[in-house]
């Protein structure tokens, strides 16, 4: 009978290689300018700064990310939901 349990180790390695790429991102940025927009944002995907026409308008940014993280919440219930779907077949 095969173990059950085995796969954990595989799991546990990818949950430490998705740390070390998260802490990664959060290192990098990038600044994009267009149209008088210009937009920094880390490699996480967490807007750091957002200025129209050389006004910073953070309020901009915080909705932004709160979309973002509104967005990543619900792949990640998807995930699960396909996922006790896939056990149970």
């Amino acid at each position: 009978m095969a173990n059950p349990f085995g796969g954990l180790g595989d799991i546990q390695k990818l949950q430490r290689q998705a740390q070390a790429m998260q802490k990664a991102l959060q290192q990098e940025q990038v600044t994009i300018e267009k149209n008088g927009v210009v937009v920094i944002a880390r490699g996480d995907q967490q807007i750091l700064e957002v200025s129209v026409d050389g006004i910073i308008e953070n309020r901009i940014a915080e909705a932004i990310n709160e979309a973002v993280k509104k967005t990543q919440e619900m792949a990640a219930k998807k995930l699960l939901e396909i996922s006790a779907q896939e056990g149970n077949q």
